[in-house]
């Protein structure tokens, strides 16, 4: 039972993550709609036989096949520009960090505090170390305080690389002579993966993103310690 446990995806753990897990069940209704009707159509079509075989035209039916597709457009573009722009918007960060890909490892830099940097490189697995993930840990992971709004500011040394955590709803594009910023409010504590998204390089499955969130006075003991 727990292994089975084990492969369950994470909650989502940001507003941000929340809305696009609510856009998606919402895409997915009007989807189920489409299929289903569409195959009710086909259905009545196979079992009985063609009663307006010889119809030419008929402007009701064009009219109603050319609205029907451009409401049910709208009604998935609008909820979709919603997102994007909250995805984009930045609202006063209190802390800020910044991200710099390397083939094939993350360095990060806490400058708001002290002059804080150490670079991340993924553990080695031993294989008989039953309480790690693989090729998911690493030797250094970032520490955030939750119900804080964070900026992440993505930068990379050589190729294009992706930070991307799923369960914060969040994936940013790390372009050399570039600056991209990504920004999050976790809500609750705990460990939380991620890994490169771009295929930068022959080891790219093996750049993993290691998250801590923690409670402020936790984190301001770990700023402490630097």
């Amino acid at each position: 039972m727990s292994t089975w446990s084990n492969l369950n995806f994470q909650n989502a753990n940001s507003p941000m993550m929340e809305q696009l897990i609510m856009f998606h069940d919402h895409t997915m209704m009007i989807i189920l709609m489409i299929t289903i009707t569409v195959g009710y159509m086909m259905f009545m079509m196979m079992i009985k036989s063609f009663n307006n075989k010889f119809m030419l035209e008929s402007q009701s039916i064009e009219l109603i096949w050319t609205i029907i597709p451009a409401v049910l457009l709208i009604f998935i573009a609008l909820p979709s520009l919603k997102i994007l722009y909250m995805m984009e918007e930045t609202k006063n960060p209190m802390i800020s960090i910044k991200t710099i890909g390397h083939q094939w490892y993350w360095s990060y830099e806490y400058s708001d505090f002290k002059k804080i940097e150490f670079d991340s490189y993924m553990k080695i697995y031993e294989g008989n170390e039953h309480n790690q993930f693989r090729l998911l840990e690493t030797d250094n992971k970032i520490i955030i305080p939750k119900m804080i709004q964070t900026r992440m500011l993505m930068t990379s040394s050589d190729v294009i690389h992706s930070w991307t955590i799923p369960v914060l709803g969040i994936k940013v594009d790390a372009s050399p002579g570039r600056i991209n910023q990504g920004n999050m409010m976790i809500q609750r504590p705990g460990l939380f993966f991620g890994q490169c998204s771009e295929i930068c390089g022959a080891n790219h499955s093996f750049m993993p993103i290691m998250l801590e969130v923690v409670n402020m006075n936790s984190f301001n003991n770990w700023i402490k310690k630097y």
